[in-house]
């Protein structure tokens, strides 16, 4: 979900990763592949996920015998997850086959040689249905490295107590929480302001809803053109006019929920997560807990919300790429994302999820014990018109020196000057893109 999206830290070279692993460590994992029962393992390295192992239970029994799916549980925080999947596969570790990869990592593994390109039938069933934005996040220079997994993408939050009709524009919004501030009611925007990534998701967001781009097409040069310029000076008017909560510099996406969850803000722009949290917390106002689309930067035109998630990729490295692909598409076909996204709050990818009304007990009725889609994703209309026009973060390999740049460069973001601040991003996002190979 949202919360997981991180930026890693990167400073070494491949070359030097594999003395960082250490001969013991790959051994061992070398020898997870092959399993005490001689059978095939396939080893999963992916995030927590509370309810994932059910899936792999499900395609463990769909797999007949065939193969033997072993979840292997990656740290929580981002960063962590790919620097131990970056050292492992550049010290040439065999013991894993599927890895799951936040959105931003698929084309620094592809460019690195880490992951196998789908092709043919498994190429058309990662591809059947899924929505456009998570599918263009599974690519790399035109071709498929991954298949989706789930999807995220932040929408506005208020209560209608407070706001009975939601802003429309980023100028509706400034303006109403000015009139709340005079009126002495809660009236904050709150939003991830905290020198991280989701700082830069924030940016972004600005950004392609303004027409600009950081980055070309390719990926390969900075353009950092008008309309970033003028995201920069929407960003600081944001984070200056006395709208936004004393702790802006410190929010990231658990605090921006819990400040709006309090009464302490009158809008939150943040990932899906937090009405499952208010439904649990606050059951008593939930339905006062209400959601649009992201305020539009530019009247009349719609947002371009940046999307989170993961995708599934098989690794290079694998002894069982056959099995490797058969069992990524099994852990996110439609049944499993329609389940993950019931259990574990992760949006589908695959459109026609989101539409699914039958509950997980079929032979029972639905109710809040046994969840549907509309139960547990009553804003899914408002998530599927978001994702329709979503953005996707800078598609390149060097994304991670990218991301590290432009949030220190960004905070705090109520010292922006747009012009200076667009200067010092051209210059560093400009050497960012000149690192060589992949430096975990």
């Amino acid at each position: 979900m949202g919360k997981r999206i991180g930026a890693g830290k990167r400073g070494r070279s491949p070359g030097r990763t594999a003395v960082l692993l250490g001969a013991g460590a790959l051994v061992t994992g070398m020898l997870a592949g092959c399993g005490s029962g001689g059978g095939v393992k396939i080893n999963v390295y992916y995030a927590p996920e509370d309810s994932f192992q059910k899936v792999v239970d499900n395609c463990n029994k769909a797999a007949n015998g065939k193969y033997e799916i072993v979840y292997n549980k990656l740290q929580r925080g981002a960063d962590d997850q790919r620097l131990q999947m970056a050292r492992r596969l550049a010290a040439g570790d065999t013991a894993m086959d599927v890895l799951g990869l936040d959105v931003t990592w698929v084309s620094e593994f592809a460019e690195a040689g880490w992951v196998e390109e789908w092709k043919d039938q498994n190429k058309a069933a990662a591809t059947e249905g899924v929505l456009q934005g998570p599918l263009e996040t599974a690519t790399h220079n035109g071709k498929l490295y991954a298949a989706t997994k789930n999807t995220n993408v932040q929408l506005l939050w208020y209560d209608d107590r407070i706001t009975p009709t939601p802003p429309k524009t980023w100028d509706e919004m400034i303006a109403k929480s000015k009139e709340l501030k005079a009126q002495g009611k809660p009236y904050s925007i709150v939003f991830t302001g905290a020198q991280y990534e989701g700082l830069v998701v924030f940016y972004n967001t600005l950004v392609e809803s303004m027409g600009g781009h950081i980055l070309s097409d390719d990926g390969k040069s900075v353009v950092l053109d008008d309309g970033a310029v003028k995201a920069l000076a929407l960003l600081k008017q944001i984070a200056s006019s006395g709208i936004t909560d004393p702790s802006l510099t410190n929010s990231k996406e658990d605090d921006v929920r819990q400040t709006f969850q309090r009464g302490d803000a009158a809008f939150e722009l943040n990932w899906p997560f937090v009405y499952a949290s208010y439904a649990k917390e606050k059951p008593q106002d939930v339905s006062h807990f209400k959601w649009a689309v992201y305020p539009e930067a530019q009247a009349g035109t719609p947002a371009k919300t940046t999307i989170g998630g993961y995708d599934l990729a098989v690794s290079s490295l694998s002894p069982h790429k056959p099995e490797a692909f058969e069992a990524a598409l099994c852990l996110r076909n439609a049944e499993n994302q329609k389940y993950s996204a019931i259990n574990d709050g992760v949006p589908p990818t695959i459109e026609s999820v989101y539409h699914n009304d039958t509950p997980l007990d079929p032979s029972k009725p639905a109710g809040d014990d046994n969840p549907n889609m509309a139960i547990k994703y009553p804003m899914r209309d408002s998530i599927i018109e978001a994702i329709k026009d979503s953005a996707v973060r800078p598609l390149t390999p060097a994304y991670q020196n990218m991301s590290t740049v432009m949030s220190k460069v960004l905070s705090p973001p109520g010292e922006i000057d747009p012009k200076t601040t667009a200067d010092k991003l051209r210059e560093q996002l400009n050497d960012a893109l000149q690192s060589k190979g992949v430096i975990p």
